[in-house]
């Protein structure tokens, strides 16, 4: 039997258990944790070696299992887990910015965060279990790692109510939501935040993070309490570290010439003055005879760092020159390509991307089978950046995380605009294309989607612009104070975004805040931070407003030409078979015959034709509705005779359906042969007597005697 150690805490009303057993036990440390029946396995392990790398080499796995949730899913010749679902790869992403602050950058030996989901039970979020165990892995472990931390996902309801750690089918009543966020930190700071809402306010918004926060700081204790009786005393890691004289004489050398370098408007230029200065730096070392001439980059970086901090810190100067508050020079343009259904240039300083606008049927929604659901999306936002954004060449392959990532950002930021199918029945795509890249790419896909929506004719509730916020921080007047020394920039781009403590964008319309996302590089910000930060990314968000609403400042009244026309109609969902037919064969035929593009049926009865144009689609309806008519008796038809049978005839009514006229309703009075009265091809007009399971039975002698 598996020695092992039970903890408990309680979390937003129920018991959160931590389990540590022999379960695992080659990996530096592991954990199981539990909350409801959702289990999540948190194992981590460092390499033994330091890599020849000027970066920390973490890595967090996010490994759902479809066994979980009680599910066989995957293609049908595979029948496994595959590729990580984008939702995967999300859910590693919000964990790995959590951790990645708390680890010294200096390690070089490979860490990996493998968190596997063992059981899922449609109750609790998977994301809350996986953070805190990951954490809890982490800090009882031999690895050097500055947490604990802990994360919880909490929402606010349109009744005013504000609920840590909601439960799935709360989570999925998205109508009754004001906004939902996941809030991590430490025990005094905010270090991750993901937000995504419908114009939600910043108040609102940050109180729900100060509940948040005295939610993570009562599981930090937990972990803390846990790590005194099982952890682990920290390994003795080697730093990488340069040589001491070598940096004295790079430092010495780049006095005077580096802020020359950085300090320049034009992106191109200044890589140029950068790549110069260094060139001229090894030569300089050459001659000093220094060998080692790959601490060059490394020396140089925290040079610069610290260069953009004093700069900031002391004189507000920025390296192009702006003040604090001021966003980049601003340009929009909207229908730059015919026969794109709607299409936008944004440009914010150096920063250009191009967002392009598909309208399709309904049947071309996205069907996503997760772990944890199976649904299919009508509104689809990707990003694409290719190496040219930033000037390099680059092997161009399939979609990283990180273009993943900032995809599903701007697809946040805009979803909640997005009308409902019954006001536009249409499958939506937007594609937004990085065409240059100088600081916030993913919020210019924001502004730029937003315009080639209404482009397209999309009529969205309001147009939504984002904004990119940056933080430098005197890291040591804060370590020796309550009151953290900063500095709050609007619009990073270049240097600040790379040398900056905070990465924090926030996206929405005039009147409230609809996705946000917070990254640090330092422990943390407190909620007093973020509200200013907030209200500075208000101003610089209702700039842009302003300037794409010159651009285009409401939708399209109509869709493209070149765009399908959608026309949806109701039908009783027991006639679906009908309009099918055996095999597709009906409505095979009403594409056939109309030209159509598609004809897509719910389950509800609800109709959706796509078709070139209107005639087209008019055609294929007025089929379907044949098809589906109901007719009742009294009612007048008309059709030709396409059937003499011995007794009696039958007429197409049109929509293949049929009635029939038996021999004693052709006319009053006995009627010896069918013949005698109609032929094949005659046309005429008859009265509904009878329907009975689908059969309709005529009469012209009803007709012909007014009864």
């Amino acid at each position: 039997m598996l020695n092992k150690q039970e903890f408990q805490v309680e979390v937003a009303g129920k018991p959160f258990k931590l389990t540590v057993s022999e379960m695992a036990n080659q990996a530096n440390s592991s954990v199981m944790c539990q909350y409801g029946d959702t289990i999540v396995l948190a194992t981590v392990v460092m390499g033994n070696a330091d890599r020849p790398l000027d970066y920390f080499p973490l890595t967090v796995d996010y490994e759902e299992r479809f066994y979980a949730a009680g599910k066989i899913l995957g293609s049908r010749f595979v029948r496994r887990e595959g590729r990580p679902t984008n939702d995967a790869i999300l859910s590693g992403r919000l964990i790995d910015r959590t951790l990645r602050p708390l680890f010294d950058s200096r390690i070089r030996r490979d860490v990996q965060v493998v968190l596997t989901i063992l059981s899922y039970d449609e109750l609790n979020d998977p994301d809350f279990v996986s953070l805190v165990s990951a954490s809890s892995a982490l800090f009882t472990s031999d690895i050097p790692w500055g947490g604990p931390i802990a994360g919880v996902r909490v929402i606010k309801l349109k009744s005013g109510e504000v609920i840590i750690n909601p439960t799935v089918d709360v989570l999925s009543d998205k109508e009754n939501i004001i906004f939902e966020a996941f809030v991590s930190g430490t025990e005094d700071k905010i270090n991750m935040l993901e937000v995504v809402g419908k114009e939600a306010d910043e108040k609102d918004i940050l109180d729900s993070f100060e509940k948040a926060h005295n939610e993570i700081k009562k599981i930090i204790e937990f972990q803390k309490e846990v790590a005194k009786k099982i952890g682990k005393a920290k390994a003795s890691v080697r730093m990488a570290e340069p040589d001491i004289e070598v940096k004295n004489k790079i430092v010495e050398f780049l006095n005077g010439k580096l802020e020359n370098a950085v300090y320049v408007k034009d992106k191109a230029e200044q890589g140029v003055k950068i790549s110069e200065l260094k060139n001229s730096l090894m030569e300089y070392l050459k001659s000093e005879g220094v060998e080692n001439l790959s601490v060059i980059d490394a020396i140089l970086e925290e040079e610069t760092d610290k260069l953009v901090h004093k700069n900031v810190l002391e004189s507000d100067k920025r390296p192009d020159g702006r003040k604090l508050d001021e966003v980049r020079p601003l340009y929009s343009e909207v229908g730059l390509f015919k026969r794109l259904h709607g299409s936008a240039f944004f440009m914010r300083g150096g920063t250009q991307t191009l967002a392009v606008t598909t309208l399709a049927a309904p049947g071309s929604e996205q069907l996503v089978e997760t772990m944890e659901s199976t649904q299919k999306r009508r509104f689809m936002l990707h990003y694409n950046f290719p190496p040219y954004a930033t000037g390099e060449v680059k092997k161009m392959g399939g979609t990283g995380r990180r273009e993943i990532g900032h995809g599903a950002l701007a697809e946040k930021a805009i979803s909640s605009m997005i009308p409902t199918q019954e006001e536009f029945p249409y499958t939506i795509r937007v594609v937004s294309e990085v065409l240059a890249s100088n600081g916030s790419s993913s919020m210019a896909t924001v502004c730029a989607s937003s315009m080639s929506l209404m482009d397209a004719g999309v009529p969205i509730k309001k147009p939504v612009a984002g904004i990119a916020m940056g933080l430098i921080v005197d890291q040591q007047l804060t370590a020796n104070s309550q009151q953290p020394k900063y500095k709050i920039l609007t619009d990073i781009q270049g240097p600040e975004d790379h040398y900056g403590d905070m990465d924090c964008k926030v996206a929405g319309t005039k009147d409230g805040v609809n996705a946000m996302q917070m990254d640090v590089k330092i422990n943390g910000v407190t909620v007093k931070m973020l509200g200013e930060i907030m209200e500075a990314a208000k101003k610089a968000r209702l700039q842009i407003l302003d300037v794409m609403n010159k651009a285009i400042p409401s939708s399209r009244p109509k869709v493209s030409d070149f765009a399908p026309v959608i026309i949806t109609i109701d039908i009783n969902p027991e006639k679906i078979g009908e309009v099918i037919g055996p095999g597709g064969k009906m409505i095979n035929a009403i594409i056939a015959e109309t030209g159509v593009l598609t004809i897509d049926i719910e389950q509800n009865g609800k109709v959706f034709v796509a078709a070139p144009n209107q005639a087209s689609a008019d055609s294929a309806i007025n089929a379907i509705k044949s098809l589906t008519k109901e007719y009742q008796v009294g009612e007048m038809v008309e059709g030709n005779i396409v059937r003499i049978l011995e007794f009696g005839a039958i007429v197409d009514l049109g929509g293949g359906r049929d009635g029939m006229i038996h021999v004693s309703e052709l006319k009053s009075g006995f009627v010896k042969k069918v013949e005698d009265v109609v032929k094949l091809g005659d046309f005429v007009k008859a009265k509904v007597i009878k329907t009975d399971n689908g059969k309709i039975g005529l009469s012209i002698k009803a007709l012909e005697s007014g009864i």
